[in-house]
C-alpha cells in the first residue's frame, strides 16, 4: 500500500538547505529509521520543491495509519527528532508526524 503526504517548510533558504542536510543520505538518525521500519513503513521517500515536501511511504498492506503512528511517538528519540524537525517546518512544535504531515488523496492513475 503507498500513502503519500505534504508539509511546508518555513519559506527560509538557509532552513531548508539545514533540513535537506538533515535527511541527506546517512544523516537521518539510525533510530529515526529504525523506528518507521518496525510501525510497517517498507519504504519512504521525500521529495522538494521550492518550500513544499512530498512523501511517499510504502507500508504493509494492514498498515493502521493512525496507530502505527501513535506506536511511532513512544520510539527512541522520535520525540527529539520531531523536536528538531518543527525548526524548519511550518508547523507547531508540539505536534507529533501524524498531525504535521497531511496525507493527499490520489485521484489520479495512467492505465
Amino acid at each position: 500500500m503507498r500513502i503519500c503526504k505534504t508539509l511546508l517548510l518555513k519559506d527560509d533558504p538557509d532552513l531548508i538547505a539545514e533540513y535537506i542536510s538533515h535527511h541527506a543520505e546517512g544523516n537521518a538518525w539510525p533510530e529515526i529509521s529504525a523506528g518507521m521500519k518496525a510501525i510497517g513503513i517498507v519504504d519512504m521517500e521525500i521529495y522538494i520543491t521550492g518550500n513544499r515536501l512530498f512523501m511517499i511511504m510504502d507500508v504493509v498492506d494492514n498498515f493502521d495509519h493512525s496507530k502505527a503512528f501513535a506506536e511511532l511517538s513512544t520510539l527512541p528519540r522520535q520525540h527529539e527528532w520531531e523536536s528538531l524537525m518543527s525548526k524548519y517546518q511550518s508547523v507547531g512544535a508540539t505536534e507529533t508526524a501524524a498531525e504535521k504531515w497531511e496525507i493527499i488523496k490520489k485521484i489520479y492513475k495512467l492505465d
